[in-house]
């Protein structure tokens, strides 16, 4: 049986109630570090040169479904389970996601994968990787041993989206559309940093870049209050269904962290995002503010 929210309670922890735990076998932690190739960041090296202490390195690009051409699409079941169990994950670990972003770049990713396969034990680590740093708190470098472990994997298909619903919200809009990336991604005045994408939008969609989640000062996750108040600004009302997107599904899972921080358990992402949308030949797509 799978691990419950009630072992956390809470989508995010901080670096305090980690250091009190770190080191006990019933704690996983996860460096879940992924970057884009124009930052020319290689988050396996700087994992491997500092992290927090019996951390375990978390590749996304080899975790995704290898065999669709989208970026970084949910593996099956099966593969899941196959990569936790590799990194010591079972059924009964409290697992605290961390990157080194200092915007919670990927973290949230992984947080929603081990969601939408059953394992509701897990939180991100608010700060990140920089917070621990920056309060001195050890790190160690190299492997970590790992014990083997069982993962059961339970999918749940309502935490995602697929092309067709999305474009069923086109004229039946029973879910609310929110995009993650920048303003100027999403109202197509800046390039796609994939080739062969269009620029733009989903047409209905809501704009909430994932960058203004956090504190720009700290890398942590704003108030409670403050993220409902972002989420009003951009035209979306967290106590209704939402359907997540971004770039290739990474930072929509900031949204839906977001909103699971809000109460809110009516959220979806959308996998293939705009990786998929964008290079679709035939595809509406919007432009500018949204309407």
């Amino acid at each position: 049986m799978a691990a419950t929210s009630s072992a956390l309670g809470s989508p995010i922890v901080g670096t305090d109630w980690l250091a009190q735990r770190l080191g006990r076998s019933d704690v996983v932690v996860l460096d879940a570090s992924w970057y884009l190739p124009q930052a020319g960041r290689d988050a396996q090296a700087e994992y491997f040169a500092a992290h927090i202490p019996g951390a375990r390195f978390f590749d996304l690009d080899r975790a995704s479904d290898a065999a669709n051409p989208l970026p970084h699409m949910l593996p099956s079941a099966d593969a899941f389970a196959r990569t936790m169990e590799a990194l010591g994950v079972g059924d009964e670990a409290a697992v605290i996601v961390y990157d080194g972003s200092g915007v919670n770049l990927s973290a949230p990713r992984l947080w929603w994968m081990l969601k939408t396969f059953g394992h509701d034990a897990v939180a991100v680590l608010d700060g990140g990787f920089g917070k621990w740093r920056r309060e001195g708190r050890p790190l160690e470098a190299g492997t970590v041993p790992i014990k083997a472990a069982h993962f059961s994997p339970r999918f749940r298909p309502e935490m995602v989206r697929q092309r067709h619903e999305v474009e069923a919200l086109l004229s039946a809009p029973l879910a609310q559309l929110v995009d993650a990336r920048s303003r100027e991604r999403f109202a197509g005045t800046a390039p796609e940093p994939r080739p062969g994408l269009a620029s733009g939008h989903i047409p209905g969609s809501r704009n909430l870049p994932y960058t203004d989640l956090i504190d720009p000062g700290t890398g942590l996750v704003l108030s409670p209050d403050v993220l409902r108040a972002r989420f009003t600004a951009s035209g979306v009302n967290p106590a209704r269904p939402v359907v997540t997107s971004c770039g290739s599904g990474v930072t929509a899972c900031c949204l839906a962290l977001a909103l699971d921080i809000l109460g809110s358990r009516q959220y979806a992402v959308y996998d293939g995002s705009w990786s998929e949308w964008g290079g679709l030949p035939n595809a509406p797509i919007a432009t500018g503010d949204p309407s």
